[in-house]
This record gives structure tokens, sequence and C-alpha cells, in this order.
């Protein structure tokens, strides 16, 4: 999380890339001089594969301008961010990505003259990335980072969850998708089919490897999904039809991807089953053919056919069409076709199989490993379709296996769509919505959410009501336990198919009560098109079931933090400039926390300081032609993290203000009691002490240091700004700001003490018939009046100091991250912080140190604004709202810019002020009577 440690990391990868190509070099050189025959070429290229960081790390390797030409050619990317950082904290490490996408982004364009005559191809022409994201259970990078749109064109790279990677189907810790075993099995073949078996080489033509790696990580399920589409996205890829001679010597198109191997014969199948129903069942395999009229079934708008089995394809079961009855495709007229679907069957992910010791002991129905999905299109110029189904194989020796299974069913789409709106759906956080599914249901059941459960993920419970069982009362007298026992027997496990514009697809198997849950990040501003997630449900159309879907209040607003965690950091920055600005408007000044109160109320200033960003955030998508997000979603959501922000802040002031009281009351405490010990032994002691610690203070050097008081505090964090780490600069200011708050609260205090015990003693007096008699203060002290003014002066000294500790505490905190990067690298070779860093930091440092409470009432030298004069409070406010823009964009980081700005003005305008003697941009008031 440090911009100058990942340049350092790229140079590194840059000269290890160099490294190992020249020691293929070196080797060949060492086997030809020792008289050993080489040959073949030698390698120019390496596959990058890297992790997190290392991702980015290795693209931004590949555009290094010391890397030899076309040696990087593959990129493969484990939950990398590549469009910007988990938590952009750092302006460097901002600003490094920005560059590097931007390079990247130059890389594929081609290269024209201005009167746009081809040139050259695109720099990055050769260069093939592939990000794959850990999903929803990564809770350090989210899918939306590890997209590869905007940076990588789709013809040279695309981005895919481990939840819809073939084999695998999870989801991953960050990093736990480094030692997963399905995902290590599924790359380690995928980087092996790179490489050309004849030259030893990784295949040099783009598109062959992008499509290696399509076909080796892509399932055949869609990314996206929709019933009424579903000729766009296929389920599979149509394998071309092969050309077969019968005897008549006529061409009779078939398609099969079944291996010779398994290759079934007519004679291998009993007497053929004519399905009259819109559902078939298959419970055995019984070595049948099952025919179903597309006609007759396939009317009353049921034009889709699903299909789900745990049946392995082509070994167990095969899908055929047919233009007309027929029993082999040898009765078939010349010019006829029989097309085998059996391709189209994807693999899914099974729950774990039921047990069983002995044949028919098992307990329940096994769950579905496979599904098929004809649309009308798919089906269109064929009459029937046929299921055949492999006899069981004998087993000697070996446990017997489970239970087959396979249902398929015509089906309309729209009987079994449900749509959940906003409302029902923010509803089922308190009463759960039950959903009660009838036997002879469809099938497959299209849940359309409105919000993403990415947003809010809905725990969805099921429970089995019943399973076609109607006599003898059998169902009557067991109770719950037995009668889903006895259901699981019949009925196989359910599966939901979620499907989302971010993230992709995600497949629940065995799906009884979990929590449906997405990686999506909806509502925000760089968030295009729908926002809902589509759930496919796959029930068993012989059960009756009772289904209940209620939001989880814990898992959103975990997944909302998660999600929005940037969003927050910049408003937090926009809350304090407000507060700043409330501050600077106000006389006297106002506390920080009631600074930020204020600003809260509904509805002015809350909805223009809460509206107004959001809107010119638009206006400037607008003026960019960038795509707008979903309105309604992303002016909630930013409300919801603005008030959140609000909420951190105040948290923040309060833990400080409570830190600052409690130690000042104990130093005034402690000092009353010190005044009252006067006389005693251990006073004079304490008095001798003093005067030996005089001696120290009256040396040259300290009576400097103490005329200039700001001369160490600057010094020091400047030094360690620049050539040190920048957080340990602010942390010196944070410690100039904490003495000055203490001492200012102390003074107030104080002041107010004695103002009180002059106010009781005025009291008594006038009690004890005193009234003639005038209180009149001794020599040298301040009257009953001053005492008020100092006081609050004092206390206005302490309010300012303490927005501006609050402001650079949260400052600070943004570099803890690099800090600790850094603090892990001491002992190794270390270098200067980025400029971009120290630069910023210097000047947050100048505004703390010379901020004073002269400068909020003071003009700018600018031309009026609405007639009024520009102020240091109308800089807060601008400040604010481009730390909330920077906040919207998911760009943290630029709230630096806004303190360094606001940190260059308050120096200007104290130089201006020492220059002049006295505040030359308008005067300050007097808030207090003399």
């Amino acid at each position: 999380m440090d911009g100058r440690i990942l340049e350092e990391h790229t140079e590194y990868v840059v000269y290890a890339i160099h490294r190992i190509l020249d020691q293929y070099k070196e080797s060949r050189h060492a086997r030809e001089s020792e008289g050993a025959a080489t040959t073949g070429s030698l390698p120019k290229s390496v596959i990058l594969v890297g992790h997190s960081m290392g991702g980015f790390v290795a693209r931004a390797a590949t555009i290094h301008p010391r890397l030899r030409k076309s040696a990087v050619e593959t990129i493969l990317t484990l939950s990398s961010p590549h469009q910007s950082p988990p938590v952009a904290l750092q302006p460097s490490l901002g600003h490094y990505y920005e560059s590097i996408n931007q390079e990247w982004r130059k890389g594929y364009e081609v290269q024209t003259t201005r009167t746009g005559h081809y040139v050259s191809d695109s720099k990055l022409s050769h260069v093939v990335v592939v990000s794959i994201s850990g999903g929803y259970n990564d809770y350090q990078v989210r899918t939306k980072l590890e997209s590869l749109d905007g940076i990588v064109p789709s013809s040279h790279g695309f981005m895919i969850s481990s939840t819809s990677m073939k084999n695998v189907w999870l989801s991953m810790e960050h990093q736990a998708i480094l030692w997963c075993n399905q995902i290590v099995v599924q790359v380690s073949h995928t980087l092996l089919s790179l490489v050309d078996s004849r030259s030893g080489q990784p295949f040099p033509d783009t598109q062959k490897r992008l499509a290696i790696f399509t076909k080796m990580l892509c399932s055949g399920i869609p990314q996206s999904f929709n019933w009424k589409m579903q000729s766009q996205s296929s389920w599979s890829t149509r394998i071309p039809i092969k050309d077969v001679k019968d005897t008549d010597v006529s061409q009779v198109h078939t398609s099969s991807v079944c291996p010779s191997s398994v290759h079934w014969s007519d004679d291998v199948l009993e007497r053929d089953l004519y399905i009259k129903t819109t559902t078939v069942t298959v419970l055995a395999m019984d070595g049948r053919r099952r025919w179903l009229d597309i006609q007759k079934l396939g009317s009353n708008g049921k034009s889709h056919f699903i299909f789900v089995t745990n049946l392995a394809p082509c070994s167990g079961v095969r899908v055929h069409l047919w233009p007309q009855k027929g029993r082999s495709s040898s009765d078939m007229p010349a010019g006829k076709r029989v097309l085998e679907v059996t391709s189209k069957m994807v693999q899914i992910p099974a729950g774990p199989a039921p047990q069983q010791i002995e044949p028919g002991s098992q307990t329940e129905q096994a769950p579905p490993s496979a599904v098929l999905h004809l649309g009308p299109e798919e089906m269109h110029g064929f009459r029937f379709l046929t299921i055949s189904v492999a006899p069981r194989p004998t087993i000697s020796g070996r446990p017997p296996p489970a239970t087959s299974m396979a249902v398929g069913q015509f089906f309309n789409p729209d009987e079994g769509e449900i749509e959940f709106s906003p409302v029902s759906m923010l509803l089922s956080t308190h009463s759960h919505k039950d959903i009660f599914l009838k036997e002879d249901h469809p099938l497959a059941f299209n849940l359309s959410f409105a919000i993403s459960l990415g947003l809010l993920p809905v725990t969805f419970s099921l429970k089995t009501a019943g399973c076609g069982i109607k006599d003898s009362g059998l169902l009557d007298e067991a109770g719950d336990s037995e009668k889903t026992k006895l259901c699981k027997l019949r009925c196989f496990p359910p599966v939901a198919l979620a499907w989302d514009p971010t993230s992709g697809l995600h497949i629940f198997p065995n799906l009884y009560s979990e929590t449906l849950v997405v990686d999506s990040s909806p509502a925000l501003c760089t968030s295009t098109g729908t926002e809902k997630t589509i759930v496919l449900l796959l029930f068993d159309p012989h059960c009756s079931y009772k289904a209940s879907i209620a939001v989880s209040g814990t898992t959103a607003a975990s997944r909302f933090l998660l999600l929005y965690c940037s969003q927050i950091v910049g408003f937090s920055v926009a809350v304090i400039f407000f507060a700043l600005m409330r501050q600077a408007h106000a006389r006297p000044i106002p506390s920080i926390l009631k600074a930020v109160e204020s600003n809260l109320r509904i509805p002015f200033p809350f909805l223009p300081f809460a509206v107004v960003p959001i809107l010119l955030s638009l206006f400037f998508s607008f003026l960019t032609s960038q795509s707008f997000p979903p309105f309604s979603s992303f002016t909630i959501v930013s409300i919801i993290c603005y008030i959140l922000a609000n909420g951190f802040v105040i948290l923040l002031i309060l833990v400080s203000q409570l830190v600052f009281y409690v130690v000042a009351y104990l130093h005034v405490f402690i000092k009353r009691r010190w005044q009252l010990w006067e006389g005693n032994f251990g006073f004079l002691f304490l008095q001798w002490f003093m005067n030996l610690s005089s001696r120290f203070y009256s040396l040259k050097v300290v009576r400097v240091l103490r005329a200039n008081p700001l001369f160490v505090p600057i010094s020091t964090a400047i030094v360690l700004s620049t050539f040190v780490h920048p957080a340990l600069g602010l942390f010196v200011l944070l410690l100039s700001h904490a003495m000055c708050c203490h001492s200012s609260l102390c003074n107030s205090l104080t002041a107010s003490f004695r103002s009180h015990a002059r106010k009781k003693e005025s009291d008594y007096k006038t009690e004890g018939n005193y009234l003639s008699q005038q209180f009149t203060s001794k020599p040298g002290s301040p009257s009953k009046e001053n005492s008020s003014s100092y006081g609050q002066t004092q206390e206005d000294i302490f309010h300012h100091r303490h927005g501006l500790l609050v402001l650079h505490l949260l400052a600070a905190l943004m570099f803890v991250p690099s800090l600790v990067s850094w603090l892990q690298r001491i002992g190794m070779h270390q270098s200067f912080p980025r400029f971009l860093d120290s630069f910023l930091c210097i000047f947050l440092i100048l505004h703390g140190i010379f901020s004073s409470e002269s400068l909020l009432n003071s003009s700018l030298p600018l031309p009026h604004f609405l007639g009024q004069e520009v102020r240091l409070s109308f800089i807060y406010l601008i400040a604010g709202i481009y730390s909330y823009l920077s906040g919207l964009s998911l760009a943290p980081y630029k709230v630096f810019y806004a303190m360094g700005a606001v940190g260059i003005i308050s120096f200007a305008l104290s130089i201006l002020q020492l220059w002049t003697g006295a505040p030359r941009f308008g005067r300050r008031r007097h808030w207090h009577r003399h």
C-alpha cells in the first residue's frame, strides 16, 4: 500500500525477467561449448502470474521503459486490483495507479498519423491479460476493482470470478486463492495449454491464447441471464456439425462431442418410452430412450425445455433433437438431420453425494451435477426430443453408486417469474416473505431482486412440504423430520444460480438454508446499467415447498462498509471541512462537535451539503460523456455514506475531546492543590527544584528556542516528512496541536474556576449585608469582565485547534498503511518518500502551525463572489465539496490536494499578516466587550 514500494517491485520484476531470459541464453551457450547438440529457439517472453498487488506490478513491468520488446505477452492475475487500490489513501499510490492505467489505455491504441493513416499496431497488441477474482469471500479486494473494463479491451483479455470458473465454482478468501486445490489445478492446466507442443513456446497468436483461456476457464453457463435473450447468450458453445455419409451416399448432418469409446448403438436401448406429460423423470439407469413431442408438450407458451441430472453426459445420458420419429439415424430420409445437444449440457457443482452402505440403503436423492437449457430458437425445426439413458454398469467389489436421477420439463418462463421490489426487500428485515410452491410447479423459478444481493444479501430457507404421496396418511403420522427424510429420498436437492452484472455467475448447490450474496458494487459513480440480481432456482416439480426470503441485516451491514469504505473516508474529510467552515463563519468560535451537529440540521444545511456534490458529480459525468449511474440508488447510498461519515467524525471528536478534558481537569486540579501546599516542606523542595530547572531555561539556546516556539515543531515535522516518512511529520504536527489544545483548555478552565470563585464570594458578601462594599481586585489581577473575555479567547483557541487536530489526525491515519509497509522494510534498502506525498504534507504542516484564529475572518485577495468578500470559510466550503467528489469517485487520496491547497492559502495569509504587521485583507472583529 505504498507507491514507492510498488515502483521498486516493478523495477525488480523487470530485472528478474531479463535475468530469466538471459539464463536460457547462457545455458545454451554452455551446452554448445561442451559439444552438446541444441535444437529449437530460445524463449523470448515469459508468462507473468501475479497475486494481489503483484498483478498490478506485472502490468506496470510490462510497460516499463527498460523492458525488452515482447518480453511479456501473457499476464494472469489472481485477486489483483486493477482499477484502483482497495482503499486509495496515499496520494503517490493513487497517482501511480492512474499513470499506469493511462499508459495501458494508450498502449492498445493503433498508431496513426495526424491525417488518420495507419502507421503501426498498438504497443500492447501482443499482450493478453486475464483477471481472476475471488468473489464475495474476498474481503480485501472487491470484484469491481479487479475488472479490466476501460483498461484492456475485450479482444485482449477478460475478468472471470472463481465462482463461475470451470471445475472450481468456489468463492475464495484473498489468500486462499493461492492454495485452493481446485483453482491451482485449473490454472496449472491452463498455463500448460498455452504452450505449443511443437515449438515448446507459448502460442504467438493473441487470439489463440485468448481462446485457450476462454475454453479452460469459462463454463458453458453465460455470465448474464435473460430467458428472452437466450439466443444471444447460449448456455454453451454450439459445436460444429460433422458430415456423415449414409448408405445412399447422401449427407446426413449429425453433431456429437461424445468420444467413440462411449458410442451407443440402437441395440443397447430397450423399448422406447413415449412421454405424454410436460415433465419427464428418470430414477434409474434403465437403458431406455424417452420421446417427447416438442410440438404438443411445448404448446401453451411452454416453449422452453430445461433438464437437470446427475448422470454423466455421453456415458450416462444423451439428448437428441429429431425432425421426425425414427428408431435410428439410418432410418431418417436423406437431407434430414438428427442433432445431438448433449454438448450443451453444462456441468455445475454438486453437493456431497449421499452415503449408502449397500444397494437400496440410500437416504436421499443425489444432487444434480449438470443442467441443460434449450430455448425455442434452438428447438425450431425439430419435432421430437429424446433422452437416452445408458444401462447401469455392473459394479464389482466397489461401493454401489448413488441413485441416478434426471428431471426434464417444458415450461413457460413467465409462470416462474417473481420480482422483489426495494420496499418488499427492506420490509423483509422485520417480516419474512413466504413463498408456497405447490406440486407440479415449474422446475425453474426466476427471482428478480430490484436491489443487488451484493448490497442487501438475503437469507433463503427452504422446507419441503410434500412429495407426492397421497395415500395411507403416512405423512400425517410422520413428524417433520421423518417427512423431510422421506421427501429428500424422492426429490433432488434444489440448486440456485445467481447472476450479477459485476461479478457474473454464482452457484449455490444443495440450497436448503443459505445466505445468497454476490460480489457486486452497485450505486457507485462507475456503475452502469441495471443493478438487479437474477436468481434461477431449480426445484423438483414433484415436490411442494415452503420458501422464505429475508434480508440479512448483519451481512448487509458488513457488505455495505466493505463496498463503500472509500466513499466514507472521503466524506469524513468533507464533513470536517464543512465543520471548519462553520467555525470560520460563526463567532464566538463553536466547538468542532457543535459545528458538525449544526451541519446535520434538516433540511438546511444538511440537504445542500449532501445533495449538491452529487448533482455536481452527475453534471461532470455529463460533460465528460460518461454513463450515468442509476440516480435513485446512487443518491440514497451516497447520503447514507455521508451520514455514516458524520457518525465516524463525531465519534472521533468525542474520544479526543474526552481525553483533552480529562487531562486538563487533572492538570488544573493538581495545580490548584499545589498552590494550597505553599509553606510546606514539600513545596519548598519543589520550589528549589523549580529554581534549579530555571537555570536550564536561562541558557541562550533554550531562550532562543522559547522565543521561537514554532521553530522546533516546524523543522522536525518537515525533516521527517521529507527524508523519512510523511506520517511521522504529521504525528509531530498532531503533538503540536495537542499541546496547544491542552494549554488553551487549561487556561480556559482556570479562568472559569476563578470567575466561579469570585461569583460565590460576591454572593456571600451580598448575603452578609455588605451591599455597600464593592469587590476590588488585587493590583495586577484581571477584572471579572476581563477574566471572562480571557476565558472565551482561550476557549476559541481550543475549539479552533481541536478542529485542525481532527482534520490532520484523519490525514495521519490515511498514511498509516503506508507507514506500516515502511516499518516492515526497516533494515532493507531505504529510499526517500515520494515528492508528491512530502510536498502535500509540508503544506499540511504549515497550515496547522501557522493557522490562527485571526485568519478565520481575514478576506482573501480575490474578486468578490456574489458581492461578498472571499474568506477562509469559503475556501473550506470548496475544499469540502472537492473532498465529497473525491469520495464519490472512489479516490479518497485526492482529499490531500484540497488539504494542501488550504495549507498554501493559510500560509500565504500568515506571511502577509506578518509582513504588514496587521490583518491586511479585512479587519478582525472584536466579539467581546471592553
